[in-house]
């Protein structure tokens, strides 16, 4: 192949790779920011999900990993983002009158930084996220921070490709923010009909011991 023909470095096929993965990519309906008015974050592709697995040093000998498994993984990675973001629509909701169009400005994983609500339920006896992730949404020019923790939530669902318990909240780290928080959880409290409850994670499961 050309060199001028050659995909990217993240879309080449790793060393030791046992199968060819597809190049495509999925546009999301998250709207980017510092972008055109029709610019929207791309997913990654199944090749570079498999490359930045690599480099955070995963090893596919060590898992019995089939190619068509990386269409189920990119699914429901992309799943999981469509479905934050509409959580995140949910808190921006609240400031609609100020900006009516949030744009996704960055984001970060921050899987082993386990939030200060995720370490509490933790003491409480329930399981620990997962994942976390970091999301930096521009609210018309204000940066306004959220944390996302990814709970187990058991079985794959066929239709929709969702499995995660995902806790969207605001980060704790203004006064806009603590107050949307606290305006949140009394509507929670107050009209419980109406809202829906914060996902909990599962209970710590204990292992028996058979002698």
């Amino acid at each position: 192949m050309p060199l001028m023909q050659m995909p990217p470095p993240n879309q080449r096929p790793a060393l030791d790779q046992p199968f060819e993965l597809p190049l495509e990519r999925q546009v999301s309906s998250i709207p980017r920011a510092g972008q055109k008015s029709d610019g929207y974050w791309v997913y990654p592709s199944q090749q570079m999900f498999w490359n930045a697995m690599l480099r955070k040093g995963w090893r596919w000998k060590e898992a019995d990993l089939q190619q068509n498994d990386m269409s189920h993984i990119i699914r429901i990675h992309n799943v999981n983002n469509e479905v934050a973001w509409q959580e995140v629509l949910k808190w921006e909701a609240l400031h609609a009158k100020q900006c009516s169009n949030p744009q996704l400005l960055r984001f970060g994983g921050k899987a082993s930084d386990y939030s200060p609500r995720a370490r509490m339920r933790h003491w409480l006896g329930y399981e620990l996220p997962f994942d976390r992730h970091d999301w930096i949404v521009d609210r018309c020019g204000k940066e306004v921070r959220y944390v996302i923790d990814y709970y187990d939530g058991g079985e794959v669902d066929p239709q929709t490709g969702k499995f995660c318990l995902l806790d969207v909240r605001p980060a704790m780290d203004s006064w806009d923010n603590i107050w949307d928080r606290m305006t949140v959880a009394w509507a929670r409290w107050t009209i419980k009909d109406k809202q829906e409850p914060t996902p909990v994670p599962k209970p710590i499961q204990e292992e028996k011991i058979t002698s």
